[in-house]
């Protein structure tokens, strides 16, 4: 481990794009595999590494909906969410804003109201037990269509429970024009929840266009063909509109053929507001630290570099004012004492 490596490890942090069954552990996911052996997913945490390397975006879909269907009951879902939040402790991951699709527990036959009962008292746990303060964005599977849209968005406006805070958008982009949510995103956004759909990681600037003029988003997921539009680039620098940026999510899905042409030092350059995430980090082999590690070596970052950049993902996060407060404070203490 590098100087700067040691660093990373010990900062804390938090992440605003990370998906709820995507960062189930190899442990967990062989855990669930086990109790449900129906699954193609294999039971052995080394045969997972094969099973998560993926050929293009349509195949890592197909992957994670494997794992998704592991996920058969509220203690399933109890489960994986409590110990999502303890690899997050581990790394002083000390809030996340974890995207949650209960459309895809729903659909399974796990009642809302248990699902939700499910991921509100592992948050409270996780807060009391670990220190990991969790929020939910609830989002859209694209790839399901208006069906599911529409059970998203009755569950978040009906149900709202405590922790969540956004809205939001997943799945594959090709194929799933952003505008056809705009009505979804509407009831989300007058229920008082922020927007923030994936776009553009996948397809061209366009879908960011159509995320933030449609569905009014507040971050951008990804966000990775921005830079192929200077007006949008310096329209998301003017407004101050983050993206939500994953560069081995990127790599593993072939959106960026390799991470030296990742275009997060175009972001940067343009003044765009830029946080750091791992999106399905074991899927992707990769943890937040590694992902500050890349960040740090692509954008040619020191100490104070990461640390600022830290504290970018705490200000375009949903967390009161108090708590964003209390964080950066946080941050700079700790960037202090190492600095002296």
């Amino acid at each position: 481990m590098s100087v700067l490596d040691s660093f990373i490890a010990g900062l804390p942090k938090a992440e605003l794009h990370v998906h709820h069954v995507g960062s189930a552990s190899p442990r967990i996911v062989a855990e669930l595999a086990a109790r449900h052996p129906d699954s193609p997913v294999p039971t052995d945490p080394e045969a997972l590494a094969d099973f998560f390397t993926f050929r293009d975006f349509a195949h890592f879909v197909e992957v994670y909906l494997s794992v998704v269907d592991l996920i058969r009951d509220a203690e399933d879902v109890r489960l994986l969410t409590y110990e999502v939040a303890r690899d997050m402790a581990r790394q002083n991951i000390r809030y996340a804003e974890l995207t949650v699709t209960p459309y895809s527990s729903t659909r399974r036959g796990i009642p809302d109201t248990a699902f939700v009962e499910a991921i509100e008292d592992a948050r409270k746990s996780a807060e009391s037990e670990l220190g990991v303060v969790l929020r939910w964005c609830f989002d859209i599977p694209g790839e399901a269509g208006l069906e599911a849209a529409e059970e998203t968005a009755r569950i978040a406006c009906d149900l709202r429970p405590e922790g969540l805070v956004s809205f939001g958008l997943g799945g594959p982009e090709i194929g799933v024009p952003r505008p056809q949510f705009k009505p979804y995103f509407d009831r989300a956004i007058a229920a008082g929840l922020h927007s923030v759909p994936h776009a553009g990681e996948t397809t061209g600037p366009q879908t960011i266009w159509d995320a933030l003029v449609e569905l009014r988003a507040e971050r951008i997921g990804h966000g990775t063909s921005a830079t192929q539009d200077p007006k949008l680039l310096a329209h998301l620098a003017e407004h101050r509109i983050p993206l939500e940026v994953c560069p081995t999510s990127n790599l593993a899905t072939r959106a960026v053929a390799d991470l030296e042409q990742h275009p997060v030092k175009e972001m940067v350059a343009a003044g765009v507001l830029v946080t750091i995430n791992s999106d399905d980090p074991p899927m992707f082999g990769t943890d937040l630290n590694t992902e500050y590690g890349v960040a740090a070596r692509l954008l040619e970052l020191d100490a104070q570099g990461v640390a600022a950049l830290a504290k970018n993902a705490v200000d375009a996060s949903f967390l009161d004012p108090a708590g964003k407060a209390a964080l950066r404070a946080e941050i700079d203490t700790y960037t202090a004492a190492w600095r002296g």
